[in-house]
């Protein structure tokens, strides 16, 4: 696993953004923020799970989260600006994005692979972290320090037989990273932008991608938070354009 050591108060009055937060890796981020003080604002498109998130955040007495339903798929560009408004009236800024949501898709040949599907992979994937990151940039160039963490895989790096529309969208995930440091750089050097590879990891997408595989032989959640929490805090203000391996 990633080695680090995170100061308790790392996040201490930040503002953070996790979407697919209602579950899995998102939902464990935006608890494991909550717990090093930030200020998690939780995106979903399931109200249910995400109310579940805000009430153990708030059993544990760990700064009040918010809560943002949103189904990435049908959202359309007014509902990131209303999103952008919403953040800006109840907080004034934003420190940290974390692109957690993501769909699977169909694991089967990419020569046969549903177009609507494809498409529908993408608009989650990908479009809906470029529309965020469009909608958001103002109120992150308004933060001290922000941090943009994005969600890449195995299969974004070096493609694999019938991964299909999800191994595509990792692949425009990382370049989409590449270009938003690289570009910030100049344009809001307060800004940094970075990719995790969580690696095989205990979430119901393992599951559903590898059905035949014993779930107790992966790391959890839990385990590969080191590398999440890094990112997003103050210890990695030097790490620009890095795509990174959470185990």
């Amino acid at each position: 696993m990633f080695d680090y050591q995170a100061p308790s108060q790392l996040l201490k009055n930040k503002v953070i953004l996790v979407t697919g937060a209602g579950d899995g890796i998102g939902k464990t981020a935006a608890i494991t923020y909550a717990k090093y003080g930030a200020t998690v604002i939780l995106l979903g498109r399931t109200t249910k799970k995400l109310e579940a998130v805000y009430d153990h955040i708030e059993k544990l007495n760990y700064p009040q989260a918010a809560i943002v339903p949103l189904n990435l798929d049908g959202a359309a560009e007014h509902d990131y600006v209303e999103l952008a408004n919403t953040i800006e009236s109840e907080f004034g800024h934003l420190d940290g994005i974390l692109h957690n949501a993501s769909l699977l898709g169909d694991r089967a040949p990419i020569a046969s692979y549903d177009p609507t599907l494809f498409e529908q992979v993408m608009r989650v994937n990908v479009t809906s972290q470029l529309l965020l990151n469009q909608a958001l940039l103002p109120l992150m160039q308004k933060a001290e320090h922000a941090s943009i963490v994005f969600t890449s895989s195995g299969v974004g790096r070096k493609a694999k037989a019938n991964w299909g529309a999800y191994a595509i969208s990792k692949f425009a995930t990382e370049a989409m990273m590449q270009l938003f440091s690289s570009e910030l750089t100049e344009l809001s050097p307060n800004i940094r932008a970075n990719a995790i590879n969580p690696g095989a990891t205990r979430t119901s997408m393992r599951a559903n991608a590898y059905p035949e595989e014993n779930p107790e032989n992966l790391a959890t959640a839990e385990d590969i938070m080191p590398l999440y929490l890094y990112l997003m805090g103050n210890d990695s203000l030097d790490i620009n354009g890095q795509s990174l391996d959470a185990q």
